[in-house]
C-alpha cells in the first residue's frame, strides 16, 4: 500500500496548497489517489477530495480510537494506487506534551514515510539546523524528504539546497516558488471552501502545474511505496435498502460534512436527498431534514430572498418533521443573522437571533454529555465513554441571543462553549440544533440514532 504523509514545521506553511497540487498532479498521471486529513477539518478535505477526484477522510485522535483510525485508513486505501495524508499544524505539534496526538504519532501509527513542506520565506542557511532538529527529535519518524515552498527565485533555491547538501542528508524533492496566484483566498474560518469557490478547478490546475514544474512527483511515488502498510482489517460495510429519505442541504452555503458520516446514513438504511438552499424553492420529498455546517453569513441576501424554501422549512419543522442542524445549520434556522452591518431574516424555527462576531466564540475540541432530555434513541457505544462524555469539536464566530427563558437542551458542555457556555443542542419540537460538530464514531454513533428517530416519527 503506497502511502505518504505530507507535514510541515508549522501551520500556514503552504502545506495544504502543495498537498492539493500533489494530489491533482498524481491524479492527472492516472493514479487513483485517496486523500486523508488529520484532525477535525472540513475545508481542506473539500479541496483535497476535489483535487484527487476521491472523497477525503479525516483521521482524528480525539474523536476516533486507534482501531477506528487504522480501520478507516486500511478500508479507504484498499482500492487506491496511493494514499496521501495531509497533517495539520506542524509535524510534532499537538495538545499532548508527549506528542501522543501529533502528526508524528499518526505517521508512525500508519508506518507512513514523511515529506516536509518548509516555508522558506526569509530563510537561507537557517534551513539546515531546522531540518537537523526535526530529523533528530524523533528518530522513529521516517522523514524521507523536503519540499522547499515559497522560494524567492533560482538564487534563493540554490542557497537553500547548498545548505542542506552541506549539513544534512535529507533529500530535496523539489521547490515551489512564491506566487500569490497559488494562494487560495482565506476569510474568517480559513480557506474559502472548494464547494463555494467558483475558480476551484482553475486553482487546482495552477497548483498541479506548479508541483509538476518544481517537484519530482515520480520520486514522491517511489517514497510512498517504501512504507509498510499498517496491520488492519479492510471492512466492506453492508448497505441495506433504504427505508427513509432525509433531505440534506448541499450547496455553496452548506458543505461541512464528514464523508464517513454521510456513508453511515446508507449503512443505517437512509437515503440522503440533496437540496440547494440558495436556489431550490421547495424541499425534496423526505422523512427528515439534515442541515450541516457552512457559511450562511456569506450568502445572507440569497438565502433570505428564497422565501418559498424558508417558509416551507419553517412549516415542516412546526409540523414535527425530525431534523438535525449543526453550526451553520443552526444559524440558518434562526430568526435572523447579523454580520458586518447586514441583517437578514431567515427560517425562524429557532427562536433566537444570530450575531456573527469578529472573534471566535467557540473553537477547538469539546466534550459534551447528554442531559437526558434529548429525543433520539439511547446510544449503544462500543467504546465506553459514559464517564468522560462525547468527544466533538466546534469552530464558530457566531453567537445566539434573544432565546426564550429556560430553553431545553440535549447536551451539557463539559469542555468548550456550545450555545451558551454550558449547553448545546437546542430542543424545539423534533429538531435538535447546536453549534457543536458531531462525528459518527464508536464514541458518538449519532447517525444511526438520528436515522432511527426519523424512522420512528
Amino acid at each position: 500500500m503506497a502511502h505518504l504523509f505530507i507535514a510541515a514545521a508549522h501551520k500556514s506553511s503552504g502545506k495544504t496548497s502543495v498537498s492539493i497540487g500533489i494530489a491533482a498532479e498524481m491524479a492527472r498521471r492516472g493514479l487513483a489517489v485517496q486523500p486523508f486529513k488529520k484532525g477535525p477539518d472540513y475545508i481542506d478535505p473539500l479541496w483535497l477530495g476535489h483535487a484527487a477526484g476521491s472523497p477525503c477522510y479525516n483521521l482524528d485522535f480525539f474523536t476516533m480510537s486507534h482501531a477506528e483510525i487504522l480501520g478507516s485508513f486500511a478500508t479507504r486505501s484498499s482500492a487506491a494506487d496511493i494514499s496521501l495524508i495531509e497533517g495539520n499544524k506542524g509535524l510534532f505539534d499537538g495538545v499532548d506534551v508527549e506528542g501522543a496526538d501529533s502528526n508524528a504519532a499518526l505517521a508512525k501509527m500508519l508506518s507512513a514515510p514523511v515529506v516536509l513542506v518548509i516555508d522558506t520565506t526569509g530563510m537561507t542557511r537557517g534551513i539546515a539546523p531546522l531540518i537537523s532538529g526535526y530529523l533528530d527529535f524523533d528518530r522513529d519518524v521516517d522523514i524521507r524528504g523536503v519540499i522547499l515552498n515559497k522560494v524567492g527565485g533560482t538564487r534563493h533555491e540554490g542557497k537553500l539546497r547548498a545548505a542542506l547538501e552541506r549539513y544534512s542528508d535529507l533529500e530535496v524533492i523539489g521547490a515551489v516558488g512564491r506566487d500569490q496566484a497559488l494562494e487560495i483566498p482565506e476569510r474568517h474560518l480559513g480557506l474559502i471552501p472548494a464547494n463555494e469557490d467558483k475558480k476551484a478547478d482553475s486553482m487546482i490546475s495552477l497548483l498541479a502545474d506548479a508541483v509538476a514544474d518544481g517537484v519530482d512527483v515520480g520520486r514522491l511515488v517511489e517514497i510512498a511505496r517504501i512504507g509498510n502498510a499498517p496491520a488492519a482489517a479492510v471492512v466492506e460495510p453492508s448497505r441495506p435498502a433504504p427505508d427513509v429519505r432525509i433531505a440534506i442541504a448541499r450547496d455553496a452555503a452548506f458543505g461541512f460534512y464528514y464523508q464517513d458520516d454521510l456513508e453511515a446514513f446508507a449503512r443505517a438504511g437512509a437515503e440522503l436527498v440533496p437540496f440547494d438552499t440558495l436556489h431550490d424553492r421547495q424541499l425534496p420529498e423526505a422523512d427528515g431534514l439534515f442541515i450541516g455546517g457552512g457559511f450562511p453569513e456569506t450568502h445572507l441576501a440569497a438565502l433570505s430572498a428564497n422565501r418559498n424554501l424558508l417558509e416551507e422549512i419553517r412549516r415542516v419543522l412546526a409540523a414535527g418533521m425530525p431534523a438535525y442542524a449543526e453550526c451553520g445549520g443552526l444559524m440558518f434556522l434562526a430568526r435572523s443573522i447579523q454580520w458586518r452591518g447586514e441583517k437578514c431574516e431567515l427560517v425562524g424555527a429557532v427562536p433566537g437571533d444570530v450575531i456573527v462576531e469578529d472573534r471566535p466564540q467557540g473553537r477547538g475540541y469539546v466534550m459534551i454529555e447528554e442531559t437526558g432530555r434529548g429525543m433520539w434513541p439511547a446510544a449503544s457505544r462500543s467504546r465506553g465513554n459514559s464517564d468522560i462524555g462525547i468527544p466533538a469539536h466546534e469552530f464558530h464566530y457566531a453567537r445566539l441571543e434573544n432565546l426564550p427563558a429556560d430553553p431545553d437542551f440535549a447536551y451539557r458542555v463539559i469542555r468548550g462553549h456550545g450555545i451558551d457556555g454550558l449547553h448545546d443542542g437546542l430542543l424545539i419540537g423534533n429538531l435538535i440544533a447546536g453549534f457543536v460538530h458531531h462525528r459518527n464514531t464508536e464514541a458518538d454513533p449519532w447517525v444511526s440514532r438520528f436515522v432511527e428517530f426519523v424512522r420512528e416519527n
